[in-house]
């Protein structure tokens, strides 16, 4: 999966629309203009569409948990530089305050079946020896899940 496409997921799971979206960026400490926002959100083949990079998903994301879990004192955290689908998962998780058990409802609410060993290896250390690389199809079905919990199953199975 693509940034952008993780971006257009995220957008239409919570139904945000451009001025939400360019304040997601700016709670994260990071300007953005709606032209940007709506590049990153064309299909791949749009003439427009432009790549949304690491660090702008990574603060993206870090404005989604301070919109939704509020800003933590002091100083704020540095986006990464290198995104992985470990990372991401584990940024939804604090952004939308879910316990392991409500990540794996999510899951089973789109047929997609994960232990709880499965998901604790993704989100460990990189140098653990049961960490797990969280692959596409594991972030995919999340969001839908996410998606699905948020929009209602009607609209998840029209796509």
């Amino acid at each position: 999966m693509t940034n952008n496409d993780i971006l257009r997921r995220i957008r239409y799971a919570f139904d945000f629309d451009d001025t939400k979206m360019i304040a997601l960026f700016g709670a994260a400490d990071l300007k953005v203009t709606r032209e940007e926002v709506c590049n990153w959100l064309k299909a791949d083949d749009d003439k427009d569409y432009k790549s949304c990079q690491d660090v702008q998903l990574a603060t993206f994301l870090n404005g989604l948990i301070n919109d939704r879990r509020g800003k933590r004192e002091g100083e704020q955290p540095k986006p990464e530089e290198k995104l992985t689908n470990n990372i991401i998962l584990k940024k939804l998780q604090i952004a939308l305050n879910l316990k392991a058990d409500d990540v794996l409802d999510l899951m089973k609410l789109v047929n997609f079946r994960l232990s709880k060993h499965e998901l604790s290896a993704f989100f460990r250390k990189a140098d653990h020896k049961h960490y797990r690389i969280c692959k596409d199809q594991v972030l995919r079905n999340f969001l839908q899940g996410v998606q699905q919990n948020l929009r209602g199953e009607a609209e998840v199975e029209s796509e």
